[in-house]
């Protein structure tokens, strides 16, 4: 590629996306030949794994989130743009910006997933999923809003379904934040509240299949119940959800259906690919999955166009095993830095070699002193896989003041049993009932 001066110009790559894939993909080429930038709605990177911590008030947004500039700032050849991209060009390889366009010659898509309701879109406003710094500060106003609408309510009944709290769906998220919740009712708050007793509280673990954490090993899956049964929590396996209303959830057990009073609806079923997918898709011709997710080659790139790749949560990459890899932090981790690499192979004329993600094990956390760990040569369960996932997370927190501040936090909770962000803003999004005598 060479400018108006017959001079070679500095071929320019755009990141869509500041998740954990774009990210690691812009900090391993940072000191590269291109011109590089950057796009994403927000303008930080966001720690997903730690949301369920600001919806039960263990952290604050900003302890889980870093500014994508602040991240960026030593890289000399990146720009980054605040923008939404909304349409792509494979054959002129330029991006549709909210008001520009954009030309590229490496395009990176790296926009992740949403919630998926699996056609029941209508329930998204009752039963809030947890994917974005809203997401998780709406659940912590439908959590702590519903302890303080059950004070007030004198109605036993009603009382009763304010203090019930259903999460669907029993993978990681749903269990980590079914046991954060159980710590708040049986710890937290029992002493906070005068006309109600929160160890009454009820909180119900529903999961369509046979066991929670089904990607894990079973016994791994059997520990996990085990402790979150110790700490109030009640799981019902092999349950589906039919009907969800702001007051109730429907629930069907093989030909019996039941339905279940609960003022407190969490999501954590299921998740579908961002709309970039779709889009590709319909320019491109890539074959997508189920969830939306685009099917990408060896090298994580997309058949008929070598220049753009697909990585992380968008991304199904079927090449390793008899499952696609699952929509985990370390393998977008890994994917960025091999694209980045890739690119940087390509400027040098070398020879690429296929992706393979290497296993780093994966993590789920029941409460405190309680975890369970599979790291694939060994598996860990109680105090030995709670220390272990928290160093582990402390290590994979982008900034060091984040590392900092999140230690702190975690060591003055586990002393003091306290929840130090626990605070109730945005009433126009309380449930109905918190803010009257509904």
């Amino acid at each position: 590629m060479v400018d108006a001066k017959n001079q070679p110009s500095v071929p320019h790559v755009v990141i869509v996306g500041g998740g954990f894939g774009g990210l690691y993909a812009a900090q391993s080429l940072g000191k590269a030949p291109v011109k590089l930038t950057l796009i994403d709605k927000r303008n930080f990177h966001l720690f997903q794994p730690l949301l369920y911590q600001v919806a039960t008030g263990s952290l604050s947004p900003a302890d889980i989130s870093s500014p994508l500039r602040l991240v960026l700032n030593q890289n000399k050849n990146t720009q980054v743009l605040l923008d939404h991209v909304k349409d792509i060009d494979p054959d002129r390889q330029q991006l549709t910006l909210d008001n520009r366009t954009l030309s590229y010659d490496t395009l990176i898509l790296a926009t992740g997933v949403k919630h998926h309701y699996f056609g029941n879109d209508q329930w998204q406003n009752i039963a809030p999923g947890l994917k974005t710094i809203e997401d998780a500060l709406l659940m912590r106003r439908r959590i702590y809003g519903a302890f303080e609408a059950a004070e007030k309510e004198t109605d036993p009944e009603k009382q009763k379904a304010w203090l019930t709290f259903v999460i669907v769906g029993g993978g990681p998220t749903g269990v980590e934040l079914a046991g954060a919740i159980a710590e708040l009712a049986h710890s937290v708050l029992k002493n906070d509240f005068h006309h109600i007793n929160t160890t009454s509280a009820q909180i119900l673990l529903l999961e369509g299949v046979d066991r929670i954490l089904p990607p894990y090993a079973p016994e791994l899956s059997i520990r996990a119940e085990e402790d979150l049964t110790q700490l109030g929590v009640r799981v019902q396996t092999q349950t589906l959800v039919t009907q969800v209303t702001d007051s109730s959830v429907t629930v069907r057990q093989g030909e019996k259906e039941n339905v279940i009073p609960a003022r407190t609806i969490l999501w954590a079923a299921g998740v579908k690919a961002s709309s970039l997918g779709k889009v590709l898709n319909q320019k491109t011709g890539v074959a997508l999955d189920r969830a939306g997710r685009v099917r990408v080659e060896e090298n994580l790139s997309i058949p008929g166009y070598p220049n753009i790749f697909v990585i992380g949560d968008l991304a199904n990459f079927s090449h390793q095993g008899e499952q696609p890899l699952p929509g985990i932090a370390p393998v977008a981790m890994q994917q960025g830095k091999y694209v980045a690499q890739w690119i940087k192979q390509e400027l040098r004329g070398q020879t690429h070699s296929p992706f393979r993600y290497t296993e780093v094990g994966s993590l789920a956390v029941i409460g405190q002193n309680a975890a369970v760990v599979d790291l694939g040569w060994i598996k860990l369960t109680g105090f030995i896989a709670w220390l272990t996932w928290v160093f582990a997370h402390i290590y994979y927190l982008i900034e060091f003041d984040n590392k900092l501040v999140v230690m702190v936090q975690w060591g003055w909770n586990y002393l003091t049993s306290g929840r130090g962000a626990r605070l109730i803003t945005g009433e126009d999004s309380l449930p109905k009932g918190v803010m009257s005598n509904e």
